[in-house]
């Protein structure tokens, strides 16, 4: 009785026994030394530029660039620290072509959204920016490749032909942008660029004192009022002694070297006359050394030689000891006024251009009308 009674009981504990390593079994997870991986789903592609531009505003598209310009520095310094010494030059290039083709895609997306541009023409250069973009970065994923693991190898390639074929897809969905002709943009800047300098320089000089003609303006009413014409010197350095040197031959008939002997008259056909003046003005200086050294820069005697035998150009000490030596007035017709040195019963006249020579000071010898 007991017997049956256990084994009953025993046979229907065996079975629910039984059932319970089948169903734990089933109810385990698989074991770990057989992983599997699942590849994450490729990011959904980028809107097309025309509604991407479309949709933004210009403040979300500058913060849009600028995330986007941060990313690709990051790339760009990742890139160069795995670049060697064959591939540097190589690499700097690509950055720069990355970054060139970003700055122009971005600038082109700011035009058209503040209307500087038509939409499609910033569409088309958005698409052409975006796929040299693509391009390039392709290019450095391949130079990266070469340095990675195996493992992260197979990323790259995977990463790579995904956007390939997303490359494939946009090609497909957007017709071909125009293309457009930028050196024949960078002449048309170029040009617009000079003529706008030129039209400012002319606006410029138009505002500007015409100091020269201010000049010749009183120096023609001077000469017209004194019955005087002007007769030309040549710009050579020694006008102020040749000027001087015209009014004592033509106009006061006194003789060069300041006396009428035989000896003075053939010196002077030996030599040009403006020499003769000279020597005269800087005799004069040199024995009144204690009137003219106080006006003279730097050593005295160094001076008196340059302006002796040199171009040196002459000035008021010159003139002042020239009217002392020939016992003459001097007067110099200038912008503005007319100046007075040393006194005498002859005077001899002069024209002195500040502004109408382009070498700069100049002296003209006025003669009287005939």
């Amino acid at each position: 009785m007991f017997s049956d009674v256990v084994t009953g009981s025993g046979e229907k504990w065996a079975r629910q026994l039984l059932s319970f390593p089948r169903l734990h079994r089933f109810a385990q997870p698989p074991p770990n030394d057989e992983p599997f991986a699942t590849a994450p789903p490729p990011p959904p592609p980028p809107p097309p530029p025309r509604a991407r531009m479309e949709a933004e505003t210009v403040e979300q598209a500058q913060a849009r660039h600028r995330k986007e310009l941060k990313d690709l520095q990051g790339r760009i310094t990742n890139k160069k620290k795995n670049a060697t010494k064959k591939t540097r030059k190589a690499v700097n290039d690509d950055c720069e072509q990355l970054e060139r083709a970003l700055r122009e895609r971005q600038a082109a997306e700011i035009a058209a959204l503040n209307g500087e541009m038509p939409a499609d023409d910033a569409a088309d250069e958005d698409e052409q920016t975006q796929l040299g973009a693509d391009q390039a970065l392709s290019q450095q994923v391949e130079a990266e490749s070469n340095v990675a693991t195996e493992e992260g190898t197979d990323k790259v390639d995977n990463t790579q032909q995904q956007q390939q074929q997303q490359q494939q897809q946009q090609q497909q969905q957007q017709p071909p942008g125009k293309k457009r002709n930028r050196q024949k943009e960078r002449l048309a800047r170029r040009a617009a660029d000079q003529a706008a300098a030129m039209t400012k320089a002319e606006m410029e000089a138009s505002t500007m004192i015409n100091h020269r003609a201010i000049e010749n303006a009183y120096m023609k009413k001077k000469m017209e009022a004194e019955g005087l014409v002007e007769q030309d010197i040549a710009p050579d350095g020694h006008c102020l002694f040749s000027a001087v040197a015209d009014q004592l031959q033509t106009q006061l008939s006194i003789p060069l070297g300041g006396t009428t002997t035989a000896t003075t008259a053939v010196s002077e056909m030996k030599e040009p006359a403006y020499k003769t003046v000279r020597r005269a003005a800087t005799d004069f200086m040199e024995s009144h050394g204690d009137d003219f050294a106080p006006f003279v820069e730097g050593d005295f005697a160094m001076y008196l030689a340059r302006m002796r035998d040199t171009a040196e150009w002459g000035g008021e000490p010159e003139l002042m000891a020239l009217a002392r030596a020939y016992g003459v007035g001097i007067r110099v017709v200038q912008d503005g006024r007319t100046e007075e040195i040393g006194q005498g019963e002859k005077v001899m006249w002069l024209a002195y251009y500040r502004h109408g020579y382009g070498l700069g000071e100049h002296y003209n010898s006025l003669r009287r009308q005939p």
